[in-house]
């Protein structure tokens, strides 16, 4: 048995400059930069409510498009239940996994992003 749910929506911007993709995402949603996440060089996160999803704006090299995680407290199980569903894996980075629908959207599959999770993820019979 594991769990999963939507962790939250990635802004992947095909630039240079993070500070202004990001100036720019924070001003169009009304968020504030956390300041507290801004440490890592590729990825800013934007301040959301404890019970909305999580918000990042990274630099990535394909192009500009918008992905969604899905965070689980056991990746490979995660996975698994998802190609059964008819994703496929693309391969691992770092800690996750990135897959893609059969509809061949690209999404992650991160470990565990928000403190909420074990009360408010769906939970899966392996």
């Amino acid at each position: 048995m594991h769990k999963s749910r939507l962790a939250g929506f990635i802004i992947d911007c095909q630039t240079d400059d993070l500070a202004a993709a990001t100036g720019f995402w924070s001003a169009a949603l009304g968020l504030k930069v956390d300041a507290a996440a801004a440490s890592e060089l590729k990825y800013r996160t934007l301040a959301t409510a404890e019970d909305q999803v999580h918000l990042e704006v990274q630099i990535v090299e394909h192009p500009s498009r918008v992905h969604l995680d899905i965070e689980a407290d056991d990746i490979e199980a995660e996975v698994r239940r998802l190609e059964k569903l008819g994703a496929r894996r693309v391969g691992p980075v770092s800690t996750w996994y990135v897959m893609e629908a059969p509809t061949g959207q690209r999404f992650c599959v991160v470990r565990v992003q928000r403190e909420d999770f074990a009360a408010r993820a769906n939970t899966w019979n392996d």
